[in-house]
C-alpha cells in the first residue's frame, strides 16, 4: 500500500467538523424507528451522504451507435453524475461524505478522472468535510499513485484490517465510522468489522455481496455498501438500515432504472431516515412486449410510440437508452413487427433526436417457438426447413455443428473460428430460433417489410 495511504488509515483520529445543522425529511425516503429494547442516548442529529460505484473509468455501454447530436453528453454522462454527489456534499447541512468502493481504476480512468476526485476532495478539506472511502475492486489502494497524496481529510480504509473513527463536530463525538477496504473478495467479510461496544451511532462501510443476517451480525446502525450498480435496501440488515446505494449513473441495460445516491438523516433520538437522490443523465430502460398488446392498439408503431411517451414522461426530462424486447407469440405475428433492422432506424429517426431523447439502444424480436402447423407439414422446402429445426430443438441443439459456417471465412483467425463454434447451450436455442425465423422470413419471400402501415 503506498505510503500515504498507510498515514491516512493509521495515524488519521478525528476531523472536526464545525456548526450545529438540523437534518431534513424527505417524503421520498424511508424512515426507521429505534429498535424496540434499546435506548438510544441522547445526541446530535446530522446528516451525511453515501455514495459509491462511479466507475469513472467505464463510459455508457450497449450502444452500437453513438448519435452525433449526444455524443458530447453521452461521454460526460458518469462525470457529471459524480460531480452532482460531490456539489451535493459540499452543501452546508451535509456533516460528511462516505464512499463505498469503485470510484475509478486510477490507471483506465487517467488523470482525467483523478483529478475529478482530488478538486472534490481539495474543496471538501475546505470546508472541513471528512470523506470515508472504503475501496473495491477497481480502485484498489495499491493502484493508488504516490505521486498524486490524498487530503487530510480523506480516510482510505486500509485492507487488512477495519478502522473505527470517531466523528467530531464543535468537539462533540456525532457518531463513529467504521470501514474497510477490499481484499478483492466478492463478498463481504463482516466478522472483521468487530469493533468495541459504544453507544455512539454506528456507520459501517463495506463492499461486496451479502444478505440480512450476515450483515445483521455486525450490529450497526446504519451499513453503507458498495458493489452492487442498482440500489438496494437490505431489510433487517442494521438496526437504521443496510443500502446498496448503486452507481450515480447507470452503464447498460442490465441497469435499468433511476440511479444516484442516498442521503442518510440521523436525529438526536438515532432514528434513521434515509432518502434517494436521483443524478443520471441518460437513464436506461428494458422494455418487454408481446403480440397481444400489438394488435390492442392497432399496430407496432402506434405501440412502441405510446410507450415511449409514457416512460419520457415517467423518467422526468431524461435522456432515455432502451432496449425493446419484442416477443412473436406465433409465425403470423410475424407480419405485424415487419422488418426489425427498418423498426430500429425508423425509431431512432423518430425519437431520438428530441430534447430529451429517447434513444433505441437495441431491438431484440424473439422468435415465437413453434410455426403453424400447415407450414410445417408442407411438402416444400419450407416445411422441410421447419421439420428440420424442430428435430434440432427437441435434442436442444446439441447436433448442431457451427464449425462449417466459420470456416467458409478465411479471414477469420483458427482461435476466433473455435470460440465461436463452442457456443454455450442456452446460446445454441437462441442461435435455432433466430436462425429458424430467418430461414422462415426467406423462404416465405423475404423480410416482411409492413413498418411504414399504419
Amino acid at each position: 500500500m503506498p505510503q500515504f495511504a498507510n498515514e491516512l488509515n493509521e495515524l488519521r483520529l478525528r476531523r472536526v467538523l464545525q456548526g450545529r445543522r438540523d437534518p431534513r425529511s424527505s417524503q421520498n425516503g424511508y424512515a426507521t424507528e429505534p429498535i424496540p429494547g434499546r435506548e438510544p442516548m441522547p445526541g446530535e442529529s446530522f446528516r451525511f451522504i453515501h455514495a459509491s460505484d462511479f466507475h469513472l473509468e467505464a463510459p455508457l455501454g450497449d450502444l452500437d451507435a453513438i448519435p452525433h447530436h449526444l455524443r458530447e453528453a453521452m461521454a460526460d454522462a458518469p462525470r457529471r453524475a459524480a460531480k452532482a454527489v460531490f456539489e451535493a456534499a459540499l452543501v452546508d447541512n451535509i456533516d460528511f461524505l462516505v464512499l463505498s468502493g469503485d470510484l475509478l481504476n486510477p490507471q483506465a480512468a487517467g488523470p482525467h478522472g483523478m483529478a475529478l476526485l482530488l478538486d472534490y476532495f481539495e474543496k471538501l478539506n475546505a470546508k472541513k468535510k471528512p470523506v470515508f472511502w472504503v475501496a473495491g475492486t477497481a480502485d484498489d489502494p495499491q493502484k493508488w499513485p504516490e505521486a498524486a497524496p490524498l487530503p487530510p481529510n480523506v480516510t482510505l480504509f486500509p485492507k487488512n484490517k477495519a478502522v473505527a473513527i470517531p466523528v467530531e463536530r464543535a468537539g462533540r463525538t456525532i457518531c463513529v465510522v467504521v470501514g474497510r477496504s477490499s481484499e478483492g473478495r466478492s463478498t463481504l467479510h463482516v466478522p472483521s468489522y468487530r469493533i468495541d461496544p459504544t453507544d455512539e451511532y454506528t456507520v459501517a462501510i463495506g463492499y461486496g455481496s451479502s444478505d440480512a443476517d450476515a450483515l445483521k451480525e455486525g450490529r450497526f446502525d446504519y451499513w453503507a455498501l458498495g458493489g452492487k450498480h442498482n440500489r438496494q435496501q437490505v431489510d433487517g440488515g442494521a438496526e437504521g438500515a443496510a443500502v446498496y446505494c448503486g452507481s450515480p449513473h447507470g452503464r447498460s441495460l442490465d441497469e435499468p432504472g433511476a440511479h444516484g445516491y442516498s442521503i442518510v438523516d440521523v436525529d438526536a433520538d438515532q432514528t434513521t431516515r434515509v432518502h434517494d437522490v436521483d443524478c443520471d443523465v441518460f437513464r436506461y430502460c428494458q422494455v418487454e412486449v408481446d403480440a397481444a398488446e400489438i394488435a390492442a392498439v392497432g399496430g407496432i408503431r402506434n405501440l412502441l410510440g405510446e410507450r415511449i411517451v409514457r416512460l419520457q414522461h415517467d423518467h422526468g426530462g431524461r435522456h432515455l437508452l432502451i432496449g425493446w424486447d419484442i416477443s412473436v407469440s406465433s409465425g403470423e405475428s410475424l407480419h405485424a413487427i415487419g422488418d426489425s433492422e427498418e423498426l430500429l432506424q425508423w425509431l431512432r429517426r423518430e425519437y431520438g433526436s428530441g430534447t430529451p431523447a429517447a434513444w433505441t439502444a437495441s431491438l431484440v424480436v424473439r422468435p415465437p417457438k413453434h410455426y403453424p402447423k400447415s407450414w410445417n407439414d408442407e411438402d416444400t422446402i419450407l416445411g422441410d426447413f421447419l421439420r428440420a429445426a424442430e428435430k434440432h430443438r427437441k435434442s436442444d441443439a446439441r447436433g448442431l455443428n457451427l464449425s462449417p459456417f466459420t470456416e467458409e471465412h478465411s479471414g477469420i483467425q483458427s482461435t476466433t473460428s473455435s470460440l465461436l463454434a463452442d457456443v454455450s447451450p442456452a446460446a445454441r436455442e437462441d442461435i435455432l430460433d433466430q436462425a429458424t425465423l430467418l430461414g422462415v422470413e426467406l423462404l416465405r419471400g423475404g423480410k416482411p417489410n409492413l413498418v411504414h402501415e399504419s
